[in-house]
């Protein structure tokens, strides 16, 4: 059976190999330009794979290998386990994939060219947010937050009829729906994450109510507003899922004169990861025409690994910088001798637990000193207000994750529920914030990764764990205080992570990583008992 198996991968790899860095080399030219033509090539060559994937006989023929439990070399059991569940979740009609992909890449092609509109001109994300993070005006802020949900309306109907389509699908392959099924071929139990969602959410309430209750009386004061006003436009983005400035330190102020990337570059050599490859492939400041928000793709996992950012010198485009490298270290350092299945993280959360790692460290105090140039005895200074300020952004992200993977939860169960409202109690319940008087809108049609990324922000909320997981195990063996100017932060990471690829299934990765599986405990050590 293992020579059966080896003769499959050998016809089969290859096929998937061509298309899967065709169709990421088209996903990057359609998200760097917002042409159409770039965008349709893309669904055609998204189709293809998907369609590659579809192939009963195939699929039939790896369900026959693993069902025989024959296959006894562990490096091909793992490349059948993993090829069996990508084709398992795209047993679906070739017309239901092309109309699939054909309605993702409509919705996505519509936020890429999106430009809100205030008094009739238009703006970019990034001057949305530079008014609610600068702006004293009140009707200024509500206009640019009211702004920044019209794509919303524009895409909800397109993006409803999606959830359905993608319901349906499920339903042909004998799922419940679309979100219980994604879960099971991402190897997430449904019932295992809401308990631990559950936990979380416990384990946050009171500290988070008690931070933004401090937040709100800050932000209110200097809006000169009473507390009671405070709403959603009052924060700093849009979906109140990122820290303000809160405590005695103003972070933007040590970025506003400072080459971003070049910062970035710098602090992955002092790791020992060189990213200056990355770079130059990269695409990492903003122009129109091309998608306003972030990401990293491995286009071949050969090496061409490329980022897309929209770079300014703040905070929030140094943290981001520092995620999306993340992301890209994980997947530049794999080890090139593994199969080609098995050349990518061991899972979505656990590249999302690096990139969440290294974007935390805008927040340490040796990381600005060395890293940035903050005087050594200032960066001493704010080192407590850093802690907390990172510890805001964690139980501010965390709650704000809890809205999107309930409500996600909820809209695939029932599509046709008054969702306007259903929204809107989540925010209430989890995040602490009024819904707006009078309003009825479709503000959760305006989170992109809704149409376009479905069933994924658990990955961010599992992360997260993961990520001060790995901090931990490292802490514990190389007897850190900081993750700066240290190559044996790369060192590590290349030898439990990075070159492990996909070897193992997720959590038997993090336990060998970190010799437990995966555990709040030690999110919740560093930020609720800290």
């Amino acid at each position: 059976m293992n020579s059966r198996l080896q003769a499959f991968l050998d016809r089969m790899v290859p096929r998937l190999a061509d298309l899967h860095k065709l169709s990421n080399e088209a996903y990057w030219r359609a998200t760097t330009t917002g042409r159409s033509e770039d965008e349709e090539e893309y669904a055609k060559l998204k189709a293809d794979l998907l369609k590659l994937y579809a192939d009963r006989e195939a699929f039939a023929e790896l369900r026959e290998m693993r069902e025989s439990g024959a296959v006894t070399d562990p490096l091909l059991a793992r490349q059948l386990d993993v090829l069996y569940h990508n084709f398992a979740e795209n047993q679906i009609d070739e017309a239901d994939i092309e109309e699939m992909v054909r309605r993702e890449t409509e919705i996505e092609g519509r936020f890429t060219s999106f430009r809100a509109l205030i008094d009739g001109e238009p703006v970019s994300d990034n001057q949305i947010l530079d008014i609610m993070t600068n702006e004293k005006d009140e009707a200024k802020r509500k206009a640019a937050w009211e702004a920044s949900k019209q794509i919303g309306a524009q895409v909800a109907e397109n993006v409803l009829s999606l959830v359905k389509f993608r319901n349906e699908i499920a339903k042909k392959l004998g799922y419940e729906n679309y979100y219980v099924m994604s879960l099971q071929f991402q190897a997430i139990d449904p019932q295992e994450l809401f308990t631990l969602l559950e936990q979380l959410e416990v384990s946050t309430r009171e500290p988070f109510a008690r931070v933004k209750a401090e937040l709100d009386a800050a932000l209110a004061e200097g809006l000169g507003i009473a507390t009671a006003d405070m709403r959603s436009w009052h924060y700093y983005d849009p979906f109140f899922q990122e820290a303000p400035e809160l405590y005695d330190v103003e972070l933007n102020a040590y970025f506003a004169d400072q080459d971003v990337v070049a910062l970035s570059q710098t602090y992955f050599s002092g790791l020992g990861l060189d990213v200056q490859g990355i770079l130059d492939s990269s695409d990492l400041y903003a122009r129109d025409g091309k998608q306003q928000h972030a990401y990293c793709t491995d286009i071949d996992r050969e090496g061409d690994v490329r980022v897309l950012c929209n770079v300014t010198s703040n905070d929030y485009w140094m943290s981001t910088m520092l995620h999306e490298l993340g992301h890209a270290v994980y997947d530049k350092y794999h080890d090139a001798s593994l199969p080609w299945l098995l050349r990518q993280p061991a899972h979505t959360l656990t590249t999302e637990a690096i990139a969440m790692l290294f974007g935390r460290q805008t927040k340490d105090s040796t990381w600005l000193n060395r890293i940035a140039g903050v005087p050594a005895e200032e960066a001493q200074a704010v080192a407590v207000d850093l802690h907390k300020q990172l510890t805001l952004a964690m139980l501010i992200f965390m709650r704000w994750g809890l809205v999107m993977t309930h409500f996600e939860r909820d809209l695939y169960t029932n599509p046709d529920q008054d969702l306007n409202t259903l929204w809107w109690d989540y925010v209430e319940r989890f995040q602490l914030v009024p819904r707006p008087e009078n309003r009825n809108q479709p503000d959760w049609a305006s989170k992109i990764h809704i149409g376009i990324a479905p069933v994924y922000y658990q990955n961010y909320i599992l992360g997260e764990l993961c990520a001060s997981q790995f901090l931990a195990a490292m802490e514990r063996d190389l007897g850190l205080a900081s993750l700066t100017e240290e190559p044996r932060v790369g060192s590590w990471l290349t030898e439990h992570v990075f070159r492990v690829g996909s070897r193992y299934p997720w959590n038997e990765m993090i336990e060998k990583a970190t010799g437990q599986p995966l555990s709040p405990e030690f999110f919740v050590k560093q930020f609720v008992n800290a």
